[in-house]
């Protein structure tokens, strides 16, 4: 009697790692980068998938044969057959915040490197290249791989192994058949290629998203190798982390920070003919660096009557004008709603911050800021008796925390 001896079976993880960083050279790839290191195949062959646009890794999952493989099996099961989970699962990823965003993964490739008895021993062949031999044992070199799934690269092997990866274009099993008899047979590892879907990193939070997908592992399971080759863990888990990095930064030009408002074509009109400027304005630029969504808000130094606008302080005779500031900002920036912004009134207090959201990274794009005492405020602002100047303090908040 022969005893077949399995390794124990444990749960077999994995971690996939991508991240989103904005790249000023390449505003407009706005996707994550794959950033988990290869393994298997493609680390041994980096030219093969770099060309195939493969990545693959490899996972220590042993799979052992239960009994002999005999010549001309009529099963597939009962050989060397292979399904993977080649459609599309979903799976959520959390932020720490509790935000939550859908990740589409799908299995695009398998291999291994199965290992048996000497192949010249099992088929008789005196060729001293084995290459010749694993053909003779299995009918076709394991660089062809049999339908639906498709050649991939090349293979490499000895007189008892053969190391192989083929694409899986679709769920459905592919089939080697024995010519010889195959005492056992191993496979001593596994190796899988993968496709993934991010979401849209513009519309994330920054931060670390982690989810976790599982796949089951052996007969009738996701990867399913057939009813002969039993695995050394019964389930495969994929841990996924995605690391958003956004940017939001705000560049003011040098003494930009002090605002004069003047009247359209200055104070000539008023000092030589009294005549009332319509308004008094000042239009301050600005550059912005954006990749996520943020928030304005408005603080004052004085808050006008209604507490919805600034005010400007005459300190003499403590008289109030309303200061109103809004916002433009560039192609790229909308509100929520999708508009473009145009001279958006910006208002004090949390509760009337307006949010803004990229539709693309925004890399120092030119945005105003526009200071205004209306037309409304004129007359009293520049009654007799009033002071020489009115002055106060707005301050403009972007805010990423939203």
């Amino acid at each position: 009697m022969v005893w077949w001896l399995m390794p124990q079976a444990l749960a077999q993880d994995v971690s996939i790692t991508a991240l989103f960083k904005p790249d000023s050279a390449n505003p407009h790839i706005n996707q994550f980068k794959n950033t988990t290191p290869p393994s298997g195949y493609c680390q041994l062959f980096p030219g093969q998938c770099e060309e195939n646009k493969t990545f693959s890794l490899q996972v220590p999952i042993r799979f052992d044969s239960n009994r002999a493989i005999p010549a001309n099996h009529a099963s597939p099961r009962q050989g060397a057959t292979f399904s993977v989970p080649a459609q599309w699962r979903e799976l959520s990823v959390r932020h720490d915040s509790g935000a939550v965003e859908q990740v589409r993964m799908r299995i695009t490739g398998v291999g291994s490197m199965y290992v048996t008895e000497d192949v010249q021993k099992l088929t008789g062949d005196t060729n001293p290249d084995s290459r010749y031999a694993h053909n003779l044992l299995w009918g076709q070199s394991w660089v062809y791989a049999p339908s639906p799934c498709l050649y991939s690269g090349v293979g490499y092997y000895s007189p008892n192994s053969y190391g192989f990866f083929w694409k899986t274009p679709v769920q459905a099993a592919c089939d080697k058949q024995a010519k010889f008899d195959v005492p056992w047979l191993r496979y001593d590892h596994l190796d899988f290629s993968y496709e993934l879907v991010t979401p849209n990193p513009l519309g994330m939070l920054a931060g670390h998203y982690t989810g976790s997908l599982t796949y089951t592992v052996g007969p009738n399971g996701d990867f399913d190798f057939g009813d002969v080759m039993l695995p050394s863990s019964p389930v495969l888990t994929m841990n996924f982390n995605l690391d958003v990095q956004h940017t939001l930064k705000v560049d003011i030009p040098p003494g930009g920070e002090k605002v004069q408002l003047v009247p359209a074509g200055g104070w000539q009109s008023w000092l030589q003919a009294g005549r009332r400027p319509v308004r008094l304005f000042r239009d301050q630029t600005f550059n912005i660096s954006a990749s996520s969504r943020f928030k304005m808000q408005l603080e004052c130094e004085f808050v006008f009557f209604g507490g919805n606008d600034c005010a400007l302080d005459d300190r003499v005779s403590k008289r109030q004008v309303a200061l109103q500031v809004s916002v433009s900002l560039p192609n790229g920036l909308t509100d929520m709603s999708g508009q473009p912004v145009r001279h958006m009134r910006l208002r004090t207090g949390g509760a009337n911050a307006l949010y803004f959201q990229p539709g693309f990274y925004v890399d120092r794009a030119p945005g105003v800021l526009h200071f205004e005492v209306p037309q409304s405020q004129m007359a009293f602002m520049l009654e007799p008796g009033a002071g020489p100047s009115y002055g106060g303090k707005a301050t403009v908040i972007w805010d990423s925390e939203v």
